[in-house]
This record gives C-alpha cells, structure tokens and sequence, in this order.
C-alpha cells in the first residue's frame, strides 16, 4: 500500500470554490476573457499553468494559494457545527445558519499559516547570516 500524497486536483477546488462564491462558470469565464467551455476544462484538470490560475484567483477573489490548499472537508466541518437549543416549551430550535463566511475562516487560516511560514525563513535566514559571519570571522 502507497503512503504518497496524492496531489490536490486543482480543477476541482477552482469549481468548489467558485460554487461557494455562488458564481457560475459562464461569469468567471467573462471575467478573465475565456469560454464557459474552457472553464469545465480547466476545472477537469488536476494542475493549470500558474498564470491561468492567478487570474482564476483573482476573479475568485483569493488567493493562488488557496486554491490550491483549498480543503472540503474544511469548509464543511465549519458549516456543520451547528446548535441545537432547547426553548422554554420543550421544543428544539436548530439553527443551520453560519454567522460567518467559511470560506473566509478558511481562507483566514490559510493566511495564517503563510505568515508563520515567512517568519520561520526569515528566522533560518538570519541564523545562516549569524553563522556565516562566525565563519568569517575564524
């Protein structure tokens, strides 16, 4: 049995994506001046060229990135937490609705993890400085 990751379908996380932001395929088509029948191509293919996707990115309004870490499984362990409240009369009132945007927290974290990402480079990088510096100096 294989324990290599599989590779996230880009084409696939593009179409979710754009389905949260309730856009349909003719509309992200006209914003970065293709065919609606190019959008289903690409949305059918596991990697797209890095432009396409930053333009597809833009128009989405996110970022390549999350494109490409976009998690399903995610957005909806964020949508399900939903609550069950017991009123006064006995009877249940469940509310099913978000009071924020997932996609945003996803997003959000997404950024997140970007940002401690670059802090952690920025502090390797100082480190090789600091030693390169000792080595100079010997």
């Amino acid at each position: 049995m294989s324990t290599a990751i599989k590779p996230r379908h880009i084409g696939r996380n593009i179409s979710r994506i754009r389905e949260l932001r309730d856009m349909k395929q003719e509309a992200l088509a006209q914003a970065i001046g293709v065919s609606q029948q190019t959008i289903s191509t690409i949305e059918g293919s596991e990697s797209i060229d890095a432009e396409k996707l930053k333009a597809i990115a833009e128009a989405l309004g996110v970022s390549s990135e999350a494109i490409k870490n976009f998690s399903e499984e995610a957005v909806f362990n964020i949508i399900g937490n939903t609550f069950d409240i017991e009123n006064n009369n006995g009877s249940s009132v469940i509310s099913y609705g978000c009071t924020f945007n997932p996609l945003d927290k996803l997003l959000e974290s997404i950024e997140k993890n970007e940002q401690l990402y670059e802090r952690l480079i920025q502090v390797e990088r100082e480190k090789a400085a600091y030693l390169e510096k000792l080595l100079k100096e010997k």
